[in-house]
């Protein structure tokens, strides 16, 4: 005779107690039920930044955001045209990423160094009212 059969019929708890036959009642809650209660220690031991705000946030009127394109994206957009103006696409930052081989005058408010450079050596020249005073690369 097993033991499930043994208690069958007979005890109410089938050898178990009361909590334990009862849902999550053995290991004290399901998730993280009770952590500010018993499970407390458990908390500040294993999950000591569960709670609370972490790190900074700038600002919205300090952020400078850039609508950014690539040098690799310029022949694309200017569809076989010697000379392109970003800004009627919405865009004013030129990065310098990927590759270009034709010669693109591009007219742009802000520029990075390389992608400056990478233009000039196709050929092609930068057009701006200021330029990228710091020519970071973003």
């Amino acid at each position: 005779m097993g033991r499930t059969s043994k208690f069958r019929g007979r005890c109410r708890t089938h050898g178990r107690g009361h909590k334990a036959g009862r849902g999550a009642g053995k290991r004290g809650g399901r998730g993280l039920a009770g952590i500010n209660k018993h499970r407390v220690m458990t908390r500040i031991k294993y999950m000591p930044n569960h709670w609370g705000m972490h790190g900074f946030n700038r600002d919205p009127s300090l952020r400078t955001v850039h609508n950014t394109c690539n040098v690799s994206d310029l022949e694309r957009l200017a569809d076989g045209a010697k000379s392109i103006d970003l800004a009627e696409h919405g865009i004013d930052k030129l990065l310098g990423s990927g590759r270009i081989s034709s010669a693109i005058t591009v007219s742009v408010e802000h520029w990075s160094a390389k992608a400056e450079q990478k233009l000039v050596s196709a050929g092609g020249s930068i057009e701006g009212s200021e330029g990228d005073d710091e020519r970071d690369e973003d």
